[in-house]
C-alpha cells in the first residue's frame, strides 16, 4: 500500500475506535463497567479515572461494584456518578458503591438505537470527509511533484475502496449495537 494512503487509513481507524469507544458507553440494560470511563473524581487535586482508585466489577447481570482502595473516596466517586449523565443513583454501605441498572423500557432502547445510528452516521460522516481531504492532497500533488495522472486516479481508487471497507465497518458496529440495545 502506498505510504500517501496510511494517514488516511490511520484516521479513519482513529475514527473507528471512537466510535468503539462512544458505543462502550451506551448502556444496553446489562451493567457494563465502561459506562464510568469518561467519569472523573477529584484524587488529591487530579481529575482521575474512577478505574484507577477502586476495584470496579460486576457481580450481577444489572449491578456494578466499585470498591474503593480509600474509604475516604467513597463520597467522591458518588458525587461524580450523580453529577454524570449516567441517570442511576449510587448506593453505598461506607465501603462500596453499587450501581443498579434498572431494565431499560421498549421507548428508551428505540431513543438509545436511535443515538447508536446518528453515532454512526457521524462516524460515516468524518470518514467521509478524510476521503475528501485525501483527495484533496492527491491533486494538489499533481501540481508539486511529478506524478501522473493515472498514479493520482490509482491513489483516489485505493482511498476510495479503502472508504467503503471503513463504512461497511461503521454499518456492521451500528447493526451490532442496535442488535444488542433491542434485545430484551
Amino acid at each position: 500500500m502506498d505510504e500517501r494512503l496510511n494517514i488516511y487509513e490511520e484516521k479513519m481507524k482513529k475514527t473507528m475506535n471512537n466510535l468503539s469507544e462512544e458505543y462502550g458507553g451506551i448502556r444496553a440494560g446489562r451493567a457494563n463497567p465502561h459506562v464510568l470511563d469518561k467519569l472523573r473524581v477529584d484524587y488529591y487535586g487530579t481529575p482521575t479515572p474512577i478505574q484507577q482508585v477502586a476495584n470496579v466489577n460486576v457481580p450481577e447481570p444489572r449491578m456494578i461494584q466499585i470498591q474503593p482502595w480509600e474509604a475516604s473516596m467513597v463520597k467522591a466517586i458518588e458525587k461524580a456518578i450523580m453529577t454524570s449523565d449516567l441517570g442511576i443513583n449510587p448506593t453505598n454501605d461506607g465501603k462500596l458503591i453499587r450501581l443498579i441498572f434498572p431494565e431499560l423500557t421498549e421507548e428508551r432502547r428505540k431513543e438509545l438505537a436511535k443515538d447508536v445510528k446518528k453515532k454512526g452516521e457521524n462516524a460515516k460522516v468524518a470518514i467521509r470527509n478524510i476521503r475528501r481531504d485525501g483527495n484533496d492532497a492527491f491533486k494538489k500533488l499533481s501540481k508539486t511533484e511529478d506524478i501522473s495522472e493515472d498514479e493520482i486516479k490509482d491513489l483516489e481508487d485505493a482511498l476510495q475502496k479503502l472508504t467503503d471497507k471503513y463504512i461497511a465497518n461503521v454499518d456492521k458496529a451500528v447493526e451490532e449495537k442496535t442488535k444488542e440495545i433491542l434485545t430484551v
